[in-house]
């Protein structure tokens, strides 16, 4: 028997194992950046989407001259525009269950601000500061929990 030959191909399996190994950590490293940068921009265009809405909410109520019933209409306008439903559910798919929680708490508080709007006159509701405030902490809850989920994704 050749041990030149049994030599190198047992050389070149060994080569080959350590080149696969290589392109396996390779690809997982690429899919875990993939995957950390998916969500970075789907959790900043939930937050973006959320704050957007809440700003309408806020200046529609300042704004005079309107009818409840347009009120109203406008409200739901408002948050439909703004795509926060639609980025809800892709949170659900992507992110850890805990963080889908926070999403849909931060979601509700916000619609809770929307229905504000049902009242006869918003202006004068004694419950928007506290809507408000219940909104604006579970916006930074949300916002906490995003950083946590991102942090804890590894960067190879």
């Amino acid at each position: 028997m050749d041990w030149g030959t049994l030599a190198g191909t047992t050389l070149g399996a060994v080569l080959g194992v350590r080149t696969l190994l290589g392109e396996r950590s390779r690809w997982r490293r690429e899919n875990t950046s993939h995957e950390r940068a998916a969500k970075q921009q789907l959790y900043g265009e939930y937050l973006a989407a959320l704050w957007l809405t809440r700003h309408g909410l806020r200046e529609l109520k300042r704004s005079i001259g309107l009818s409840r019933e347009e009120r109203i209409q406008q409200a739901g306008e408002i948050l439909g525009s703004a795509n926060a439903f639609q980025l809800l559910y892709q949170i659900h798919i992507m992110a850890p269950e805990p963080l889908g929680d926070v999403a849909d708490q931060t979601f509700l508080r916000l619609r809770h601000l929307r229905d504000r709007f049902d009242e006869p006159d918003v202006s004068a509701d004694p419950e928007w500061s506290a809507t408000q405030g219940a909104l604006g902490e579970a916006l930074e809850a949300l916002r906490r929990a995003m950083r946590s989920d991102l942090k804890s994704s590894p960067v190879w």
